[in-house]
C-alpha cells in the first residue's frame, strides 16, 4: 500500500540521461584519482620524502605519522563540507576542495628540503598535509554522494564502482609515475629533483577535474528537494544526525574501519613493508604495487554489478569473511619474494572488491537527501582519521617494537570483525531511491512532505 505522505509525483522518473550520468561519473571518478594519487604517491615516495624531510634514525616513521597527520584533519573537513555541501550544493563544494587538494599536493613539488630551510621544511610539509587532510574531509563524501544522486537506482552500484576505479586509477599512476622515473632516471637525480615531478603533475589533474565538474548541474536528487529542506543550518543538520540518524552514523563507521584499515594495510603502507620488513628492492615492490592495483581495477565495475543483482549487505559479508580467514596465510605468503608477494597482495585484493567497488552505492544510501552530504562525510571521515590513516604508522612502530611480521594481518582481521559486526545492522538498499526526505531503503516509499526530524522511511 502506497504510503499517505509520498509525494503524488514520487512515481516520476527522476534519474538524469546516460550521457549527463557518464559526465558526473567522469568527474567525480577523476576528483577521487587526483586525491588518491596524492596518497599513493606520497606513500611510494616514502624514501625521498623521509630523505629531504626527515632525515635521522627514526625518519621513516617520522614521514608515515606526517602521512597519518591529514587524517586527523580529515573529521575537521568533513564536519565543515558536509553540511555545507547540503545547504549550499554538492557541486560548489566540489569545486572547492579539488582546488585545496591539488593545489596543496603541487605545492610538495615546490618545498626547499631540510638541508635547505631546517626545521622550517618539514613544518610547511606537515601544514600543506593538514591542507590536503581538510579538503578530503569534503572531497570524497561529496563526490561519492554526487554520483549516487545521479546514477540510475538499479545500476547504482555498478556506476558507483567508478569512484573506486578512479581511487585504485589514481593510486596506480602514482606508483606507476615514480617506478617510469626511477627506471629512466640515475638513483641520484631522482633523489635529488625527479621525485619532485609526479608532485607537478598532481596539480594538472586538479585543473582538469575542475573543468569537467564545472561542466554539470547540481544533481536532479538534490535540486528536487524544496528550499526548506536544501537550506538547513549547520546547527539543525547536526540536531537531525545526531537526534534521528545516529544508529546510521554508527554503522557507517564501523564499516569505514574495515574499508580503510584493508585499504590503507594493502595499498598505502604495502610499498614501506615490502621494502623494509620483506626486504623486497624498490622497483620491486613498485611493481607489486601497479599490477595488483591494475588487477584490481579491472574487477571493481563487476562488484559493482554484482552488488546490483544481489545486494549490498552479501557481498559485504563474502569480502569480510575473506578477508579475515586469507589475512595471515597471505601475508606469510608475501615474505618469499616478488612472485608471491605479487600473489598475496591479488589474492587479498580481489577479496577486499566486494567493499571497494560498492562504497559509493551503499554509504550514501543510509541516510536522507537533507543530511546525506553531512551524515556521510562526517561519519567516514571520523572513522578513517582514527582507524584508517593511522594504520601504517601503527604497524610500522608495532613491528618495530616486536619484530613481528605479521602485525598487518592482526589489523586486517580485526578491522574486518568490527565491519561484519557493522554490516549485520545495514538496512539494505539495493535499487532503492535517494530521492525524497525519507531514509532509503529496498521497497520503500518515497518521501517528500513528510520532514526528515521524523525519520520517516
Amino acid at each position: 500500500m502506497s504510503n499517505p505522505n509520498t509525494h503524488p509525483d514520487a512515481q516520476a522518473p527522476a534519474e538524469a540521461d546516460l550521457k549527463t550520468v557518464r559526465k558526473a561519473v567522469g568527474a567525480s571518478a577523476l576528483g577521487n584519482a587526483t586525491e588518491w594519487f596524492d596518497y599513493g604517491l606520497y606513500a611510494v615516495s616514502i624514501v625521498y620524502i623521509t630523505e629531504h624531510f626527515f632525515p635521522g634514525s627514526h625518519g621513516q616513521l617520522l614521514a608515515l605519522l606526517t602521512f597519518a597527520v591529514s587524517f586527523i584533519f580529515r573529521p575537521l573537513g568533513g564536519i565543515v563540507w558536509g553540511p555545507m555541501g547540503d545547504r549550499l550544493g554538492r557541486k560548489r563544494v566540489l569545486a572547492l576542495t579539488i582546488l585545496l587538494m591539488a593545489g596543496s599536493t603541487f605545492c610538495i613539488a615546490l618545498l626547499p628540503s631540510f638541508a635547505t630551510i631546517g626545521v622550517a621544511a618539514p613544518i610547511v610539509l606537515v601544514l600543506l598535509r593538514v591542507i590536503q587532510g581538510f579538503s578530503s574531509g569534503g572531497e570524497y563524501g561529496g563526490a561519492a554522494t554526487f554520483m549516487a544522486e545521479y546514477a540510475p537506482d538499479k545500476r547504482r552500484g555498478f556506476f558507483g564502482s567508478f569512484l573506486e576505479f578512479g581511487t585504485l586509477a589514481g593510486m596506480a599512476a602514482g606508483s606507476l609515475f615514480v617506478l617510469l622515473l626511477q627506471l629512466g632516471l640515475s638513483e641520484e637525480s631522482m633523489m635529488a629533483w625527479g621525485w619532485r615531478i609526479p608532485f607537478v603533475f598532481a596539480g594538472v589533474l586538479g585543473v582538469v577535474g575542475l573543468y569537467m565538474r564545472s561542466q554539470l548541474d547540481e544533481s536532479p536528487v538534490y535540486e528536487e528537494l524544496d528550499n526548506a529542506e536544501q537550506g538547513k543550518s549547520v546547527k539543525e543538520v547536526f540536531r537531525i544526525l545526531f537526534t534521528d540518524h545516529w544508529k546510521q552514523l554508527l554503522i557507517l563507521g564501523g564499516m569505514v574501519i574495515a574499508v580503510n584499515v584493508v585499504n590503507y594495510t594493502l595499498l598505502s603502507y604495502m610499498p614501506a613493508y615490502l621494502q623494509g620488513p620483506v626486504g623486497m628492492g624498490s622497483n620491486a615492490s613498485l611493481t607489486v604495487m601497479f599490477l595488483a592495483q591494475a588487477f584490481m581495477m579491472i574487477l571493481i565495475p563487476f562488484g559493482g554489478m554484482l552488488s546490483d543483482k544481489v545486494g549490498r549487505k552479501p557481498v559485504w559479508y563474502f569480502s569480510l569473511i575473506g578477508l579475515f580467514v586469507a589475512a595471515i596465510p597471505m601475508f606469510m605468503l608475501m615474505a618469499n619474494g616478488f612472485v608471491w608477494a605479487l600473489v598475496g597482495l591479488a589474492v587479498l585484493g580481489l577479496l577486499y572488491i566486494p567493499q571497494i567497488s560498492t562504497i559509493s552505492a551503499t554509504f550514501p544510501a543510509m541516510f536522507p537527501g537533507p543530511v546525506r552530504f553531512a551524515g556521510f562525510a562526517i561519519s567516514y571521515n571520523v572513522s578513517t582519521a582514527l582507524f584508517g590513516g593511522t594504520a601504517p604508522s601503527a604497524a610500522e612502530a608495532l613491528i618495530g617494537a616486536t619484530g613481528n611480521t605479521l602485525i598487518p594481518a592482526y589489523f586486517v582481521m580485526g578491522a574486518c570483525l568490527i565491519g561484519f559486526i557493522a554490516a549485520l545492522f545495514m538496512k539494505e538498499t539495493k535499487g532503492a531511491s535517494l530521492r525524497g526526505c525519507g531514509l532509503p531503503e529496498a521497497g520503500a516509499d518515497i518521501v517528500f512532505d513528510e520532514p526528515v526530524l521524523s525519520g520517516a522511511k
